[in-house]
This record gives C-alpha cells, structure tokens and sequence, in this order.
C-alpha cells in the first residue's frame, strides 16, 4: 500500500472520529497538532473534559489486526508527551477542563472507505 493511499485513509479515520466527538457534543479545538516527538491526531473539548484522541484507521479483513490494536504502548507514550506539549504551549489560552484524559478511536472502514465500525475508549491510557 502506498503512503499516498495509508494517508487517505487515516485521513478519512480522523475526520470519521472528528464528527463522532461532534455528535457526543466536543469541540475540535485542534487537529494533527505537530511536535517534535510526533503528531496528535485531535484535540477536543466538550466543556468538562479536554481529549486528546489518537485515531486509527483500518480496512475491514486487512491483515493487521483491529485498529486498537495498533495504539502500542510506545504510541501512548509519545501521545502523553505531545499532549503535555500541547498544555504547555497554550498555557492560560487553554479551556478549563474538569478532566483531562487520553483517547483512542478505532475506526473500520470497508473497501469503498465507508465506515463499518467506531470504537471509543475513553481514558484509554
């Protein structure tokens, strides 16, 4: 698969999780925030608590495993220290948020990249 068509599709993912977090009555305060260490995918605020979502995007049937799967503990790690980035780096210019948490969304896509399943899990390290 070409990089061209791996970044379409975690493309799609993202904005398939964007427009779940929308519906659940977030915010997208940012979208591939970059850093040194990395990127985070979406940063969303619903007026209590601050996301930062890692989003994994996968073909239905594809030989790598669901797309949770592939948020290893290495991907938590360098998500933690991106999202740290990203609350010191906005310092006072930031919502105030109850909690503060890390996401993953898993979303499945079928061959025509529509999407088959979602998978949410809050505070998922």
């Amino acid at each position: 698969m070409s990089d061209d068509v791996r970044h379409k599709l975690g493309e799609a993912g993202e904005r398939l999780a964007a427009e779940h977090l929308e519906r659940r009555g977030f915010v997208i305060l940012e979208r591939n925030y970059r850093t040194r260490w990395g990127e985070l995918d979406l940063v969303a605020f619903d007026g209590r608590v601050l996301s930062f979502c890692e989003v994994k995007t996968r073909r239905a049937g594809g030989a790598y495993g669901t797309a949770l799967e592939a948020v290893s503990r290495a991907k938590q790690a360098q998500v933690r220290r991106i999202a740290s980035q990203w609350l010191a780096a906005r310092g006072r210019n930031r919502p105030y948020a109850a909690v503060v948490r890390c996401d993953a969304i898993g979303v499945t896509v079928d061959a025509g990249g529509r999407m088959v399943s979602l998978e949410h899990l809050e505070g998922a390290f």
